[in-house]
């Protein structure tokens, strides 16, 4: 403290302030430099037992324009943990393809079961649309009894609002049958919209006619029946069931020639990261291929965000 003197009060030296390091988080795509770059500087400081603290994280790694305190106010493991939830890898993307009854629609249900990804299929998306009777809905239905694809402008916009809802962006999601066309395609990467693996189910085009032709509808349940191999429990359920207008042998092979023309050039977008799984075997034969890719695939993500928590 300073003496007093000429009549002056004492005056007390300036108390050193705790130095404070302001880490920036303002896009997902920094929380992993933060991590590794906040790691080594905690390396680096010289003091044996200084206290850090990580304040004013708020949805991270998400949050826009947030910064983090850190302060030797509390300890290092707990400014540590933060960092390493920043880190932990992105849930999965995956586009499932194949043609009409080519059981997209059974392995959606097994992976979304086990992985809990949101299944997003353009065409429940596009029915629904028919079945309200909306403008859209209307302009669908003309190409659908047609055989043809349905225009870009009518379901590009619907599937991108749906994969960017928080659901989808949390869980990550499981896009069934879309992209159809290159056009499509395009239009998805454009946005910013990539997938982590596409899955394209083969199955012989005889085989897929029998079974679009012998498909049913539940209009109660929305349970689909195949008249030959899973027909309904009860008489009840076999006297309401109802078929699209779409599954006649007529109309399956005119969607069969569009689908055959269009997947080659989908293909070619996504050739790095395609896998073909034969979709003519049991079901759980089916799975299992394409659980082995997805197991893969997290092993990959848990690997990368590890090496960045070393």
């Amino acid at each position: 403290m300073a003496m007093a003197c000429s009549g002056h009060m004492p005056v007390e030296a300036a108390k050193p302030q705790p130095r404070t390091h302001f880490l920036a988080c303002d896009s997902p795509s920094n929380s992993r430099k933060i991590f590794a770059s906040s790691l080594h500087f905690l390396g680096k400081d010289p003091a044996p037992c200084r206290r850090f603290h990580a304040s004013h994280i708020k949805n991270a790694p998400f949050a826009r324009r947030s910064k983090l305190a850190v302060s030797r106010s509390d300890s290092i493991r707990d400014y540590s943990l933060e960092l390493v939830a920043m880190a932990k890898p992105d849930p999965l993307k995956i586009m499932l393809s194949g043609a009409p009854a080519s059981g997209k629609g059974t392995q959606c249900e097994l992976i979304t079961k086990k992985y809990g990804l949101v299944h997003i299929a353009a065409g429940d998306l596009l029915r629904a649309e028919v079945a309200a009777g909306s403008e859209n809905g209307k302009r669908a239905k003309e190409y659908m009894e047609k055989g043809q694809l349905v225009p870009d402008e009518i379901v590009v916009m619907m599937v991108k609002e749906r994969l960017l809802q928080s659901d989808s962006l949390e869980n990550g999601w499981l896009l069934d049958g879309y992209p159809r066309s290159l056009s499509q395609a395009t239009a998805l990467q454009e946005f910013g919209l990539q997938a982590d693996l596409f899955i394209l189910l083969e199955v012989p085009e005889e085989i897929l006619v029998e079974r679009v032709v012998g498909r049913r509808l539940d209009p109660v349940t929305g349970r689909i029946y195949h008249l030959k191999y899973s027909p309904p429990e009860t008489e009840e359920i076999a006297a309401r069931l109802t078929r699209r207008f779409d599954d006649t042998e007529e109309k399956v092979k005119l969607r069969l020639r569009t689908h055959h023309q269009n997947v080659e050039a989908v293909l070619s977008m996504y050739k790095d990261i395609t896998i073909k799984v034969n979709g003519d075997a049991p079901k759980e034969n089916v799975f299992a291929q394409i659980d082995n890719a997805l197991s893969k695939l997290l092993e990959q993500g848990k690997a990368t965000s590890g090496s960045l928590a070393a």
